[in-house]
């Protein structure tokens, strides 16, 4: 008998798939093998055997003591249909506890108890007829204020970020409060990364066009009104003087001209502000153009050739910072009032504005700086673990560079690169493997600066140059530092080993700014040469006491008796169980609330329309077959 045409492509099919994934495999396999050639190069590149006694020294110098409270952050979104709308929930969990730092010991870790009824949390949830998900969510929005193209309903809904904002926004305003609010914590731990969340919040907020769609443009702060200058100045507001930030080069040498006569005692002479940034050559030019701009745009003053901040914007940070929390307090805090209200509508100026996703990237960029700010101020430790990721960067970027300007020297050549794993965390976690007996867990690579993901050689010129990776376009130096770490092993089988996970941290002057560990790059940006001062440490010898203290936090945060959890971090993990118990609470709460509606006398007549179809469909056909 002869197959059925339905049975031959089904077979073709399979054999197709299998031939696929063979393929796919054999080549991985033979990636995973190449990276037995690398013992040299990767041994020392990885710091093993951390000192507890050195921890603890490090930790009585940065944070005052050795025993001190750490916060985990974690979040979750949802959205639901329910009838014409769509609700949008967004939250931010944190699990709290004590680390105690030893001379002769691991850390002490001890969790706080009954962590969902006292634990701390904000979240939000947001109502919105379908036909304002697409006006509010800047995914689908245009230079021109309209819709790219006719969009479904399904369309809108399924490829809506407005969820995953108030989630964004609510986890570091909530890093936010435990930076400036809660003394007593010292370490704060995210469930993401901060310097690729950064880097992505700026490139969302980076469309001038859009601005004119934001709802918190004229909402007013003691009677002044937020403009777009002020958005400009707190889009690069990581200002640490120590670490001379913003930089002075590039898009962030206009910030940098502002912030420098913030904090200058008298006005300034074009001369003076390019002696004290370090601004030479065409860079001059530069400088003066955007003191004429600015003064044209009123930001600042010009009097007999010296300039100073204008009145109205000496104070811009702490507006935007009014703007953070007031709208912060009402997404997360206030409970509802004596009228029904959407918590997304806002006041401006006697008009009701919704916020767009635009306005809530805004918040997120501003709140995450607060938090930065404040861990720079109050000596707090603020690092972000990433556990699934797909970054190349130090493949890609920090071994060609580091390789052309001779601060590797035996790095692999280029082609054996190509054959290697291709993401970061599989090409460590095969070495691991490969060499177990010499590689054992707790280590960490070498910290590098978080700016490396944004750069390459620049192969037209010398070996120090480097350019942007995308439009010449480069991240702000000095402000992160990124590293891999591998946390546990099998008691029983040391093969047996953790996921590697992405940890990057904010830069400390005092520990991390020396000679020693500042790597000189160029960086020709409007045909300037303009010095680029990263941070990198060379190999495993350089003396690092902050990613010694930080291996030592995390792993003395990781617990083998939770199979999920093992070689992660335990907090975060409490974090996660947290926001997903809230989550699976929201959802029995939306289930409740359609039955409530559905029952409301107010609403019955219309309960029909305002289902879809294929609501009513799918109830009538779960109905038949009960």
């Amino acid at each position: 008998m002869c197959a059925s045409f339905l049975s031959e492509q089904l077979g073709r099919v399979s054999r197709l798939l299998r031939s696929g994934i063979r393929g796919q495999v054999r080549e991985y396999s033979e990636k995973l093998g190449a990276t037995s050639e690398l013992y040299g190069f990767l041994s020392n590149l990885i710091y093993s055997k951390p000192s507890f006694a050195r921890a603890r020294e490090t930790a009585c110098t940065f944070f005052g003591s050795d025993k001190v409270h750490f916060a985990a952050i974690d979040g979750t979104e949802y959205s639901q249909v329910f009838f014409d709308m769509v609700l949008f929930f967004g939250g931010a969990y944190a699990s709290t506890g004590t680390l105690e730092f030893h001379d002769d010991a691991p850390p002490s870790v001890s969790y706080d108890s009954r962590i969902l009824r006292e634990g701390c949390g904000i979240s939000s949830c947001i109502p919105l007829f379908l036909n304002q998900v697409a006006e509010v969510d800047q995914t689908f929005f245009t230079e021109e204020s309209g819709l790219s193209r006719p969009l479904a309903d399904e369309e809108v809904i399924n490829n809506s970020r407005i969820a995953n904002w108030i989630m964004t926004f609510a986890e570091f305003y909530l890093a936010y409060l435990f930076a400036s609010r809660s003394p007593d914590t010292k370490i704060i731990l995210m469930d993401r990364s901060l310097s690729n969340t950064h880097s992505s919040v700026l490139y969302d907020t980076s469309r001038r066009k859009l601005w004119k769609m934001c709802a918190i443009l004229g909402f007013e702060v003691d009677g002044t009104p937020i403009d777009e200058e002020d958005l400009i100045l707190a889009r690069h507001r990581v200002v640490n003087a120590e670490l001379n930030l913003p930089p002075p080069r590039g898009d962030y040498l206009k910030s940098s001209i502002v912030f420098l006569l913030e904090r200058s005692d008298a006005p300034l002479t074009p001369r003076q502000l390019c002696d004290v940034l370090g601004v030479r050559g065409k860079g001059e030019e530069r400088v003066k153009h955007y003191l004429k701009t600015l003064a044209v745009k009123g930001v600042l003053v010009e009097k007999r050739g010296r300039y100073h901040v204008a009145e109205r914007y000496k104070d811009s940070w702490s507006r935007v910072r009014r703007v953070v929390e007031k709208i912060g307090e009402r997404l997360f805090m206030e409970d509802v009032g004596e009228e029904d209200e959407n918590k997304m509508w806002i006041d401006v100026g006697g008009d009701r504005r919704i916020l767009t996703t635009l306005d809530l990237a805004f918040l997120t960029l501003f709140a995450q700086h607060m938090a930065m700010e404040d861990c720079w101020k109050n000596r707090k430790l603020l690092v972000g673990v990433t556990k699934d990721t797909y970054a190349r960067d130090f493949k890609n970027h920090v071994i060609p560079i580091c390789q052309r300007i001779q601060v590797f020297n035996d790095a692999p050549s280029q082609e054996t690169l190509s054959s290697l794993p291709n993401t970061d965390r599989m090409l460590l976690q095969s070495f691991s493997i490969e060499f177990w007996e010499d590689v054992r867990p707790p280590w960490s690579l070498i910290e590098y600066d978080s700016i490396f993901p944004t750069i390459i050689p620049d192969r037209d010129r010398g070996v120090n140059y480097v350019l942007g990776a995308r439009k010449n376009k480069t991240a702000i130096e000095r402000l992160f530092l990124r590293t891999y770490v591998q946390l546990a092993e099998g008691k029983h089988d040391p093969l047996l080993r953790s996921n590697v996970l992405l940890v990057d941290r904010l830069v400390y002057h005092e520990f991390d700014l020396r000679h020693e560990t500042t790597l000189p790059l160029i960086n020709v940006y409007s045909g300037c040469e303009e010095p680029l001062e990263v941070i990198m440490y060379r190999d495993r010898k350089a003396e690092n006491p902050i990613q010694n203290m930080l291996l030592c936090i995390l792993a003395s945060m990781t617990t083998s008796s939770i199979p999920e959890a093992f070689g992660h971090n335990k907090p975060l993990f409490i974090a996660d169980k947290a926001a997903k118990w809230h989550y699976s609470l929201f959802k029995r709460v939306i289930d409740s609330m359609k039955n409530w509606v559905a029952n409301n006398r107010e609403v019955k007549r219309f309960i029909f329309y305002m289902s879809s179809f294929r609501d009513k469909r799918s109830e009538f056909e779960q109905a038949r077959t009960k």
